[in-house]
């Protein structure tokens, strides 16, 4: 099964004026964006925090990973997206062909995602599973709530990685495709995410300077070789 780990691999620079660093809307990072495999296929880079996936309708909100991709691979296209404030591994296909292959593969829920998080709290227990059905928030947008009578199935298994004084590292895997599942799912657990400005309060959010969510590893069959891959993006926190 081939293994990519994007070491000495290529980037993509920022623009020459990524955004106005004291925008209270958005300020996005001013970081290159690492690339960790590229074939005549697939594109896969290491998402920066702060950076949105796709423009919003604010033309303070247009610099975006999919804007600054396309840059030098006009026809890159989206497959899947993370939220704004989480970094980490993103696949995006390079022909018609290749993207319905791979977004398939996340449709059918046969795409294997893996996730790092700083959680609060010191959580008991070495794993679980979470089980709570997800519904858009719809008085606090963008927030999500759980909702037992109108939400939508979501699960996520958790393991525990490390322990800290009052915090602890787990890795998940989320076996449904919610907006802000995760972050949803640890809160509703007691374990707010470190630096969520969405879920976390107190202690929690000042806990850390950016939201303690990284996409580590994804998991799929390559359109042209049949095989499965596995591609990782080092965790930087």
């Amino acid at each position: 099964m081939p293994y990519f780990n994007g070491m000495n691999m290529q980037s993509i620079e920022p623009p020459e004026n990524p955004g106005d660093l004291d925008d209270p809307v958005y300020n996005p990072p001013n970081d290159p964006i690492v690339i960790l495999y590229q074939d005549d296929d697939l594109l896969v880079v290491d998402k920066p925090s702060g950076l949105l996936h796709v423009a919003g309708r604010d033309p303070r909100l247009w610099d975006c990973l999919d804007l600054r991709v396309k840059k030098l691979f006009p026809k890159a296209s989206i497959i899947h997206r993370l939220d704004r404030d989480t970094s980490g591994v993103v696949v995006m296909g390079l022909n018609k062909r290749a993207h319905a292959f791979v977004a398939a593969q996340f449709e059918n829920k046969t795409a294997r995602k893996t996730y790092v998080a700083r959680v609060w709290g010191v959580m008991e227990g070495e794993g679980g599973h979470i089980d709570l059905p997800l519904a858009s928030d719809v008085e606090n947008k963008p927030r999500h709530r759980v909702d037992f009578e109108n939400g939508r199935p979501a699960q996520t298994d958790w393991e525990v990685i490390g322990r800290e004084d009052n915090a602890t590292r787990v890795r998940l895997f989320p076996r449904t495709g919610r907006t802000h599942q995760l972050r949803v799912h640890m809160r509703a657990i007691g374990h707010p995410m470190l630096g969520d400005v969405f879920y976390a309060d107190g202690d929690a959010l000042a806990a850390a300077d950016r939201l303690q969510l990284h996409a580590e590893e994804l998991r799929f069959v390559h359109p042209s070789t049949g095989q499965e891959c596995t591609f990782i993006a080092e965790c930087p926190f």
